[in-house]
């Protein structure tokens, strides 16, 4: 059982590595047009903000306005390009006053 586990977290760790390194490696080699990597950029904003909005929106049980303000946080310091450490303290640091203060 032990093993297997074992086995199984250095097979996920070999396949993750090499997923991130393939990226560097294979955009040397692929060369994409300008219209595909503006569709991807934009695709990857849309990706972020559906993640947003569908964390805004609390999961069988009554969350109040806390985490919808602590999303709304995070997402405003993202857009101002602030670092991810950053965003992910403050949304939490938000989320956390909000339902210590017993505001919701």
């Amino acid at each position: 059982m032990t093993t297997t586990l074992i086995i199984g977290a250095i097979a996920l760790a070999i396949g993750t590595y090499g997923i991130r390194l393939a990226g560097p490696l294979l955009r040397r080699h692929i060369n994409l047009s300008p219209r595909i990597t503006e569709l991807m950029d934009i695709g990857s904003v849309v990706l972020l903000i559906a993640l947003a909005v569908t964390e805004m929106i609390p999961s069988g049980h009554k969350a109040g306005f806390a985490l919808p303000a602590g999303v709304l946080v995070a997402v405003i310091l993202a857009w101002r390009r602030a670092p991810l450490i950053l965003v992910a303290l403050a949304a939490a640091v938000t989320t956390a006053l909000i339902r210590l203060l017993g505001v919701a």
